[in-house]
C-alpha cells in the first residue's frame, strides 16, 4: 500500500510539475507574441505617421470660407502643400471615374521606368481610336522619342501617346496597367484601380479625388514632369518610313492656358491635367502658386460642363487665404 501510494504521489507530483512547466512556457510564449504584436503595431503606426507627415490628410468634408460647395460636382479639393493641410474637401474619398486625369499616373510610371531619349515605334493599336477621341495625331510606324510622347500626353491629352508609352515601357498595355496599379498602391492610392493608360471609360476604371492628389503630389517632385505641364506649347519631330519627317505641335488642354477661362487673381496657374468623359463629367487637377509663392493642388471632379468646371475651379483657388 505504501509503495502504491508513493507511486501515486510521485505520478501526481510529476504531472503537476509538467502542467506548471507547460503553463509557464505558454505564458512566456504568449508574452513574447504579445510583445511582438505590440511592437509590430507600433511600428506600423510609426510608418503611417511618417507617411502622412508630408501629406495633406482629411477624412471628412471640410468647408472653406469664401467658397460655396457646389453640389453639382462629384468631388473637389484644395491642398496647401507647404502647410500640409487640406483647405477644402468635398467627397474626397468617393470612388469616381477619372477620365484623362488618369494620364498623370501614366506619366509617373513612364518617368520612373522609361528613358526620355528612347525612340518609340508607334503600333497600329496605338492609333486605333474613335474619331472623337483625344489624340495627338500619331500614325502607325511613326518613330518618336519618349520625351515627346510625354509632352503630348500631358499637354494635349493624347490617347494615342498613352498606348505608345505603355507598349514601349512594359511590352503590352495590360502589363503596363498592372504596373500603374502597383505604383498607385505604393503611393497610398488604395482606392484606385485602372484598366487602361488613357482614361477612356471602363466600369472597373476608377479612383478618388484624394488618390489623384496623392499621385499628382508625387509627380510634382519630378522636375521633368513639372517642366512638361508648365509649357505653353511643344513641337515634336516625328519620322515615318513611309511618309518621311513631320512636326506636330501641341498646346495645353486646360482653358486657362488657352485663354478661354479667366484665371484667379490671387494665384498663378502652373499646369495640370484635364479629363472629360460622359460618366466622369468634366475634371481638372491643377498645380498653382499664390502671389507669395506658396504651392497648392486643386481638384474639381465631375462638373456637368466646362463652364461649371472652370467657374468652380476659379472660385476655389480664389478662396485661398492670403499669406
Amino acid at each position: 500500500m505504501r509503495c502504491t501510494d508513493r507511486r501515486k504521489n510521485f505520478f501526481f507530483g510529476s504531472f503537476f510539475l509538467i502542467v506548471m512547466f507547460l503553463i509557464a512556457g505558454c505564458s512566456k510564449k504568449e508574452s513574447v507574441i504579445s510583445s511582438y504584436e505590440k511592437s509590430a503595431y507600433n511600428r506600423d503606426l510609426y510608418r503611417s505617421d511618417l507617411y502622412a507627415e508630408n501629406l495633406c490628410v482629411a477624412e471628412e468634408n471640410i468647408e472653406l470660407a469664401g467658397y460655396t460647395t457646389d453640389q453639382q460636382l462629384h468631388a473637389a479639393g484644395l491642398f496647401g502643400m507647404n502647410q500640409k493641410q487640406v483647405l477644402y474637401a468635398q467627397n474626397l474619398h468617393e470612388r469616381l471615374y477619372p477620365a484623362s486625369t488618369t494620364k498623370i499616373l501614366t506619366a509617373y510610371v513612364a518617368l520612373k521606368y522609361g528613358n526620355l531619349s528612347d525612340v518609340v515605334t508607334v503600333s497600329q493599336r496605338a492609333v486605333t481610336f474613335d474619331v472623337d477621341a483625344s489624340v495627338c495625331g500619331l500614325e502607325e510606324n511613326d518613330q518618336i522619342t519618349m520625351e515627346a510622347l510625354l509632352y503630348g500626353l500631358l499637354l494635349h491629352s493624347g490617347n494615342d501617346n498613352a498606348i505608345a508609352i505603355a507598349e514601349h515601357i512594359s511590352g503590352s498595355v495590360e502589363a503596363f496597367v498592372e504596373l500603374m496599379n502597383e505604383e498607385a498602391r505604393k503611393l497610398g492610392a488604395t482606392n484606385t484601380h485602372f484598366t487602361n493608360p488613357h482614361g477612356l471609360h471602363e466600369a472597373e476604371h476608377y479612383t478618388t479625388a484624394y488618390d489623384l492628389y496623392l499621385i499628382f503630389n508625387e509627380c510634382l517632385k519630378n522636375e521633368t514632369f513639372l517642366t512638361m505641364i508648365s509649357q505653353s506649347s511643344y513641337t515634336a519631330t516625328v519620322q515615318n518610313p513611309a511618309s518621311g519627317t513631320r512636326q506636330l505641335t501641341w498646346t495645353p488642354s486646360h482653358f486657362y492656358a488657352q485663354g478661354l477661362a479667366v484665371p484667379p487673381q490671387n494665384a498663378v496657374i502652373i499646369g495640370g491635367k484635364t479629363g472629360t468623359e460622359d460618366l466622369a463629367g468634366s475634371c481638372l487637377i491643377l498645380f498653382e502658386k499664390d502671389l507669395a509663392g506658396n504651392p497648392y493642388i486643386s481638384i474639381v471632379m465631375g462638373a456637368p460642363d466646362k463652364t461649371v468646371l472652370y467657374n468652380d475651379m476659379t472660385s476655389l483657388i480664389s478662396a485661398i487665404p492670403a499669406s
